[in-house]
């Protein structure tokens, strides 16, 4: 389901405009001369800002290296996720919707994307921390799944094993629906957006687990 977004202001258009300016000069550098021969400087000079400037957007060169984390939605939407079961909700349809609103909050753009992957496939403690990254949301989605589960379920809060068990797996296959998603869109020619390869993957998880119903 894709997410409609209100128009931007002109001063978020030019903060995420110097954002990018950033991030680009930072990934083009890194891929001409490697990460160790780039300094705050060099990319200041690039994007056209001020080293103050650059720190005002990113506390470090591995952080505008890296980019954002994964967004997540706002608590809203996650607390009516948590509360919208029901008799014939079906939490994985909820789940694929919450992680489009979560993704709504994350800047996506198809060149700086491009140009990270390549960035990191060369850089193993850039991937590290990217995977970190990328684990912490993991972490904090499971527990917003198990929150989900112990709403359509109260007893399940008695065994919270098979609980976080059970999150955990949600939460993987979500994930894995999300990367699926994200690699399809970055490899792609930039057609389509991400939000529609979010649907896309979703509803092919479906069709696999569940031809033969």
């Amino acid at each position: 389901m894709p997410i409609e977004t209100e128009p931007l202001g002109l001063r978020e258009r030019k903060r995420r405009a110097t954002r990018r300016a950033i991030q680009h000069a930072v990934l083009t550098l890194a891929r001409e001369r490697g990460v160790d021969h780039v300094t705050v400087e060099d990319i200041s000079r690039l994007a056209n800002v001020s080293p103050r400037t650059f720190f005002n957007y990113f506390p470090s060169k591995d952080a505008a290296l890296i980019g954002d984390t994964p967004g997540m939605a706002s608590a809203a939407d996650i607390e009516k996720f948590v509360t919208g079961g029901g008799e014939n909700a079906d939490v994985l349809a909820d789940l694929a919707v919450l992680l489009s609103q979560s993704l709504a909050h994350t800047e996506v753009d198809l060149e700086i994307n491009q140009l990270r992957r390549a960035v990191m496939k060369e850089n193993a403690y850039l991937l590290g921390i990217g995977m970190a990254t990328l684990r912490d949301f993991e972490d904090q989605l499971q527990q917003i799944v198990a929150h989900r589960f112990t709403a359509d379920a109260p007893d399940l809060a008695n065994h919270p094993t098979e609980l976080n068990q059970r999150a955990l797996l949600l939460t993987l296959v979500a994930v894995a629906s999300i990367r699926h998603a994200w690699r399809v869109w970055a490899e792609g020619d930039g057609v389509r957006a991400l939000s529609e390869c979010i649907d896309a993957s979703f509803a092919e998880v479906y069709r696999i687990t569940r031809k033969n119903d």
